[in-house]
C-alpha cells in the first residue's frame, strides 16, 4: 500500500462524517498531503552518511475557501497530516532538527484548488551547512573555499608527518558541494582506500595522506557566512549534497 493511499485510510474517519460534503471542490486533504511529501523530499539534505536532515515546521498556505474548508476538520487533519510526515520520513530515512509542527494559514493571494507550502528547519531558520575536516583527533573548519593541508607551513593545515608533500592535498567546499584534489605530491592521496587526483568528497569520505586519515564531515548550524563559490570546472565535478552524489 503506498503512503498516500495509507493516509487516505487514516483521514477516512475525518472525511467520511459530516464534513465529508465539504470536499465537493477545492483542495483536498490528499492534496496537502502529497504537497508535504513532496516537500520533505525536496528539502532533505545529506549531513552524514547515516542522517539526512528534513525540514520540520511545515505553513500550508490555502486560498480563503480551501482554508475555511479545511478547517471544518479541526484537529483530525493536522492529526493525520504530522502522521503522514513522520511515516515518510521514516520510510525515506530522514531525521528531524526539533519537532514537527504544521499550520494551515489563509493567503487572500492564492486561487481556489491552489496551495503552497514553506518549510524550514529547527526554530524555523534555513539550514546551512559548516564543512569541517578531523585529523588526528582535532577538528578544523574548512573556512575558505580552498583549504590546502600538508607539512608545509605555508599550507592552510599543517600536519607533522614526513610522509606527506610541503602541499599535499586540497579540500574544494562552498557551502553545499565538496571536492579534494592531490596537489602532485610524492606520495599521491587515497580516498577511501582508492588513490585519487581530484574527486567528489562525500560527507564521513576518509583522505588518507602519508600515514594521516582526514576525515571530511559537514555539520548542520542555524546560520552561516556565505562561502565564495566553486569554479565552473570544479563545481560539475563536485558532490552535491542536495542530490546526494556528485554532479554530472
Amino acid at each position: 500500500m503506498g503512503l498516500l493511499d495509507s493516509f487516505e485510510k487514516g483521514l477516512e474517519r475525518a472525511v467520511n462524517s459530516a464534513f465529508a460534503k465539504t470536499f465537493r471542490s477545492g483542495i483536498q486533504p490528499v492534496e496537502i498531503a502529497s504537497a508535504l511529501r513532496s516537500e520533505l523530499d525536496k528539502k532533505a539534505a545529506v549531513v552524514t552518511r547515516d542522517r539526512i536532515l528534513a525540514p520540520n515546521t511545515f505553513a500550508v498556505r490555502l486560498a480563503p475557501a480551501d482554508d475555511e474548508k479545511m478547517a471544518a476538520l479541526g484537529g483530525a487533519l493536522i492529526h493525520e497530516l504530522d502522521t503522514l510526515v513522520h511515516k515518510h520520513a521514516k520510510a525515506q530515512g530522514y531525521s528531524f532538527a526539533g519537532p514537527v509542527s504544521i499550520t494551515l494559514e489563509r493567503d487572500p493571494q492564492l486561487s481556489t484548488g491552489t496551495l503552497r507550502v514553506d518549510s524550514a528547519t529547527a526554530q524555523g531558520g534555513e539550514v546551512s551547512w559548516r564543512g569541517v575536516v578531523d585529523i588526528d583527533g582535532q577538528r578544523h573548519t574548512l573556512a575558505k573555499s580552498r583549504t590546502v593541508i600538508g607539512r608545509g607551513s605555508d599550507a592552510d593545515i599543517t600536519i607533522a608527518d614526513s610522509g606527506t608533500s610541503r602541499r599535499h592535498v586540497e579540500i574544494l567546499w562552498d557551502g553545499e558541494r565538496a571536492m579534494v584534489r592531490d596537489l602532485k605530491s610524492t606520495n599521491g592521496t587515497k580516498l577511501n582506500g582508492q588513490k585519487v587526483g581530484e574527486a567528489a568528497l562525500a560527507p564521513d569520505s576518509v583522505v588518507t595522506i602519508g600515514r594521516t586519515d582526514i576525515v571530511f564531515r559537514v555539520v548542520a548550524q542555524a546560520a552561516a557566512p556565505p562561502r565564495p563559490p566553486l569554479p565552473a570546472a570544479d563545481a560539475t565535478r563536485a558532490y552535491d549534497l542536495r542530490e546526494g552524489g556528485p554532479l554530472a
